[in-house]
């Protein structure tokens, strides 16, 4: 399932309290790689988590790291960055 996604924009939900929104490069069995991507921590905002993606959905992904890579272990969702509304 996460094959389809590879070469979209995403936002991928962590355990936790970070949010990654970016273009997802690659898939192995432990990590998901992003590229040009907003590496997120909700502890450095007074958001929560839907707002802060609905936000940036209304502007656009602004990357602040080249490549990210993520266990999936940490993951709890993976999203296309264009299946979610503008907040």
């Amino acid at each position: 399932m996460l094959e389809e996604l590879i070469g979209q924009e995403v936002i991928v939900d962590l355990r936790s309290p970070f949010v990654c929104l970016g273009t997802l490069l690659r898939i192995n069995d432990q990590l998901l790689e992003l590229g040009d991507a907003d590496f997120h921590d909700l502890r450095d905002s007074q958001t929560n988590r839907e707002n802060y993606v609905a936000a940036a959905r209304s502007s656009d992904i602004i990357p602040n790291r080249k490549k990210v890579l993520i266990l999936r272990s940490e993951v709890i969702a993976v999203s296309r960055w264009q299946d979610v509304q503008a907040g």
